[in-house]
C-alpha cells in the first residue's frame, strides 16, 4: 500500500480500558481498512488527539475515573464520537447523545455493525478536502499531479520517502508538523530519528544552506515546518 492509499484511509481512535476488547476491534477495523490507533482512558486520548489527527473515534463509556461520557463533553473541535457501553436503555442512549456523541451502540455489538455505523458517520461528517495545489521552493516548481519538482527541463530527483514528506509538510504549509504525526501521514514504523534523517536528506536537495535552511525549518519542540511560495 502507498502513501496515498494509507492516507486516504479513515483514521481512528479507539479508547477502551478493556485491553482484550480495544485490541479486537482494532484487529477488526484494520482489517476493514482502517487506520487504527488506540488508547487505555480518557488522558491518553487527549494525548493522541493533541499528536494526531483523526476521522472518528471509538469510545467506551463505562471506564474508570473519567468516563466515555465525560471525555466527550470536554472534547474541543468536531471529530465525531463513536459511544460503546454495555447499557443499552433509551436514557442513556439520549444521555450519550446529549455529551455529544453522533451514535451509540451497546454491546455486546456484532463486529460489521459497528463498522458500518463507523462508515455512516463518516459519510455524514465528511468534508471535502483542498487539493494540494502547485507551490514554488526556489527555482523549483512543485506538480502535485506528476508528484515532482521541476525547473524548466530539469526534475529534482527524490525518492518515494522524500516525495511524500514534501506532500505531508506541503498539505500543512507555514504549520509545524510534529515528527510522530510525518512518520504516521508517511507510514513510516520507526522512531523520529527516521524522520529526522529523511529530512536532513531533503534539506539537501532543496536548501541552498542546510545550516540555515530557508525553507524547511526546524521549529523546536514542535517539529518541520515547510515554507512555500506560491504561483
Amino acid at each position: 500500500m502507498d502513501i496515498q492509499q494509507f492516507s486516504a484511509r479513515p483514521h481512528i481512535l479507539v479508547v477502551d480500558d478493556d485491553e482484550r476488547i480495544r485490541d479486537l476491534v482494532s484487529r477488526y477495523l484494520w482489517e476493514n481498512e482502517f487506520v487504527v490507533m488506540e488508547a487505555a482512558d480518557a488522558s491518553a486520548a487527549r494525548d493522541m488527539l493533541a499528536r494526531y489527527s483523526f476521522d472518528a473515534l471509538v469510545v467506551d463509556v463505562m471506564m474508570p475515573g473519567e468516563t466515555g461520557l465525560e471525555f466527550t463533553k470536554g472534547l474541543k473541535g468536531d471529530v465525531p464520537v463513536l459511544l460503546l457501553t454495555a447499557l443499552g436503555e433509551a436514557q442513556d442512549r439520549i444521555t450519550g447523545l446529549e455529551a455529544g456523541a453522533d451514535d451509540y451502540l451497546p454491546k455486546p455489538f456484532e463486529p460489521r455493525e459497528l463498522v458500518l455505523r463507523l462508515n455512516a458517520i463518516l459519510r455524514r461528517t465528511a468534508k471535502p478536502q483542498e487539493a494540494l495545489r502547485p507551490f514554488k521552493i526556489g527555482a523549483w516548481r512543485f506538480d502535485p499531479e506528476m508528484n515532482e519538482f521541476r525547473n524548466g527541463d530539469a526534475v529534482l530527483a527524490l525518492t518515494d520517502m522524500e516525495k511524500s514528506l514534501v506532500r505531508a509538510l506541503a498539505g500543512r504549509a507555514g504549520e509545524p508538523v510534529s515528527r510522530e504525526a510525518l512518520a504516521e501521514i508517511c507510514g513510516i514504523d520507526a522512531g523520529e530519528r527516521t524522520i529526522d534523517v529523511q529530512v536532513t536528506r531533503l534539506r539537501r536537495k532543496i536548501e541552498e544552506d542546510t545550516r540555515n535552511p530557508r525553507y524547511l525549518q526546524t521549529v523546536r519542540g514542535k517539529g518541520y515546518m515547510l515554507r512555500v511560495e506560491d504561483l
